[in-house]
């Protein structure tokens, strides 16, 4: 599916926007937005956007459009390739220089002075430099969203976008770093280098079994934290979920069998974090022989899909195969989450009608609202990692907020982030990986 906005020209006169849109829905769009451009005095000039299956769709009812009498498409295109022209991240200036005393705060001579307080004591960095509020987004793109090995510059995109929420949410600095290497040592040695500049590493769209290895090294060589979003960021959100569908269906996700479909990144980490957050028994299925060895030592359960259909009280599927979950293998009372983007497993409504207490997919279920407040939090505390405390933390301050059958709450609440944050800086505290003259300026 993609967005297309059309930039339409009509008549200004009663019922021509309407004949516009019987055009739409003739070509089976889904409209959107809508916003005026422009009023004239003979035509008006109106962004139309409609979602379409694919470009011929888009084609198809730009030339429905155009049949119209008197009405012009002046031009159409994916709206999210309009979004992107010229990127989306700038780098800027805190404070305008606009006087020469202010020159010489901010660079020679004053600037001399601040570099020997930091060489004297390095954890002054953490409140004269950007370092202790900034993160670098580390990918080589082996494993980007549902695209796949698609390579580090393609995946740029995908790693702007994360830094955008984190400058709107937390108020930090990201970087993308792309690391054009599928080598572990290479890739890790590459993070170490460039690790001083930054205060928390964030690795993602890295592929499995990679990723864990690459984040394991980088834990253990670096004293920033260090988390790959895809693992904990992802089982963080999907966990409060879970306890949330749990409430809706009025299952106790501790007294539950948790079955987990897919053991990739995302599905090892959510079925690691349902051990680790105390349910009763943890199942997973994958058919890859070398996902069952790392799961078998974290105390999850290598089982059949049969098996985990007909055992589990809540099943989480991340298995990227829409359609997996038949209707017929779904259990009386089960909670459902099919995570899989853009198609689930089993789409939510088939599964309650063959018996679900709850069902959902992960249209909602968005590491959005883990990243931004897990590592604000951390930078906030000065934390040495990101450690099972902050991250369960984490999992209770967004389960708590989401309100009125919502499934998790809404990602662009800023009151989640906040919490979040602030969660997340307490257990690092309570926990004793918080490093005080370490902890960030300005968050």
């Amino acid at each position: 599916m993609l967005d297309c906005t059309y930039r339409v020209q009509i008549p200004h006169r009663s019922g021509q926007l309407a004949r516009v849109v019987g055009a739409i829905a003739e070509g089976k769009g889904l409209i959107g937005d809508v916003v005026t451009v422009s009023i004239g005095r003979e035509h008006s000039i109106r962004e139309i956007t409609v979602e379409v299956r694919d470009n011929d769709q888009a084609e198809t009812i730009a030339d429905l459009i155009d049949e119209l009498q008197d009405v012009r498409v002046l031009w159409h295109q994916d709206r999210a390739l309009i979004r992107h022209e010229g990127g989306k991240l700038q780098v800027d200036a805190i404070h305008q220089v606009r006087t020469v005393q202010e020159m010489r705060d901010v660079y020679t001579p004053g600037v001399a002075r601040v570099c020997l307080a930091i060489e004297a004591n390095p954890a002054l960095a953490s409140r004269y430099t950007m370092i202790s509020r900034s993160v670098a987004i580390c990918t080589n793109g082996t494993r980007v969203l549902g695209l796949g090995n698609i390579g580090p510059v393609a995946s740029m995109p995908v790693m702007e976008g994360k830094a955008v929420f984190y400058r709107q949410f937390a108020g930090i600095s990201a970087m993308p770093i792309l690391i054009d290497t599928g080598d572990v040592d290479e890739f890790v040695q590459t993070v170490r280098r460039i690790a001083p500049t930054f205060g928390g590493i964030h690795l993602e769209d890295i592929s499995a079994p990679e990723c864990f290895e690459i984040e394991r090294e980088l834990i253990a060589a670096l004293p920033q934290p260090v988390m790959h979003d895809d693992v904990h960021g992802t089982a963080v959100v999907s966990v409060a979920a879970a306890i949330v569908a749990c409430r809706h269906a009025g299952v106790e996700l501790r007294e539950a069998t948790v079955g987990q479909l897919g053991l990739g990144a995302a599905g090892f980490g959510i079925a690691s974090l349902m051990v680790d957050g105390g349910a009763r028994r943890v199942i997973a299925f994958d058919p890859l022989e070398a996902a069952h060895e790392r799961a078998r030592a974290k105390g999850i359960e290598v089982v059949s899909m049969e098996d985990v259909m007909a055992q589990a009280d809540v099943v989480v599927a991340t298995t990227g195969r829409p359609g997996l979950i038949a209707p017929s293998m779904i259990r009386r009372g089960q909670v459902i989450l099919a995570l899989s983007n853009p198609d689930p497993e089993i789409a939510p409504e088939d599964a309650e009608a063959a018996g679900a207490a709850f069902a959902g997919d992960g249209r909602s279920v968005n590491n959005v609202l883990g990243y931004p407040g897990i590592f604000r939090g951390a930078l906030q505390a000065g934390a040495a990692e990101i450690n099972l405390e902050m991250k369960l933390a984490a999992v209770r301050a967004i389960a708590e907020l989401a309100h009125d059958g919502e499934l998790v709450p809404d990602v662009l609440d800023q009151r989640v982030h906040d919490s979040v944050a602030a969660a997340v800086k307490d257990a690092a505290e309570r926990s004793g990986v918080a490093r005080p003259e370490h902890a960030t300026a300005g968050l």
